[in-house]
């Protein structure tokens, strides 16, 4: 089928994690609008957005995420990893969820994704700090088990912190070093980092990261917060077609926070 334009998905199979609410959610009825494709949605609850086939998944269980590749039969073409949680959450929740079930989703996923398809990941501008530490970030998104990871993240405490920037710094750097395994596939990998969304995950980071800090970042970047559609938008723009030669791109999606912040445009007299 020839599509009609390069946003559409018409004629497209996608698997969206984490599609029950917020941005998830918000991507169900982009899609829609962009075609309507066949959508398979992983989560441990159902989705009332429209979708194809509900797979209920733990994105933090091994098992889980295993027996959810085992029901996805046939190709794919867009790989949307959105499912994620707050740091209101153990360590060793929040590293699992958030990047080993990711991981682990999208190697168990790659070898039916359509040459021309794409995995985009929701990662967050929490977890560009990675150029600091990247040899110690490379050294754990290398780690194969649950238990050796949980492990590696005890020895690294400081770093690791309570564990959702860390995770969406190895998310982040993940995605850059996977693109060069999934493109010889011809399949591209990007993530969007979002700052702050008006979800129902925004009362969490409000009590892990504060939210005075939250809104001091939302005021930086023009007072206006993010939509879950803002964000499920730039989803379905590196999922699309229209993106075919990007690729390992980490995007962030901040209304010029970090732009602001590498050109020391940031007023930091708001979080004294």
């Amino acid at each position: 089928m020839t599509q009609s334009h390069p946003f559409d998905y018409s004629s497209k199979r996608v698997v969206i994690t984490g599609a029950f609410s917020g941005v998830g959610a918000a991507l169900l009825d982009v899609l829609v609008e962009l075609g309507g494709p066949e959508v398979i949605a992983l989560d441990i609850k159902k989705p009332e957005g429209p979708i194809s086939t509900f797979i209920e998944t733990n994105m933090g269980s091994v098992s889980s995420v295993a027996a959810a590749i085992d029901a996805i039969d046939g190709p794919i073409d867009v790989l949307f990893n959105n499912a994620g949680i707050a740091a209101t959450h153990p360590v060793e929740d929040v590293m699992a969820v958030n990047w080993l079930g990711l991981r682990q989703l999208s190697e168990g996923l790659l070898p039916q994704i359509e040459a021309g398809g794409a995995i985009a990941n929701t990662a967050s501008i929490a977890g560009g700090q990675w150029p600091g530490h990247l040899q110690e970030v490379l050294e754990c998104i290398s780690i194969e088990s649950p238990e050796e990871l949980f492990g590696w993240c005890g020895e690294h405490a400081e770093l690791v912190g309570d564990g959702y920037a860390f995770s969406k710094e190895c998310v982040q750097v993940y995605t850059m070093k996977s693109a060069k395994d999934t493109l010889a596939k011809r399949v591209r990998t990007n993530s969007v980092c979002p700052a702050p969304i008006d979800t129902p995950l925004l009362p969490d980071f409000n009590k892990t990261m504060t939210e005075k800090t939250i809104d001091w970042t939302i005021d930086q970047a023009g007072g206006t917060i993010a939509t879950p559609r803002d964000i499920a938008m730039t989803l379905s723009f590196i999922g699309s077609d229209a993106s075919r030669y990007v690729n390992g791109v980490n995007l962030d999606v901040d209304m010029g926070f970090n732009a602001f912040m590498t050109t020391g445009q940031l007023d930091f007299s708001g979080l004294a």
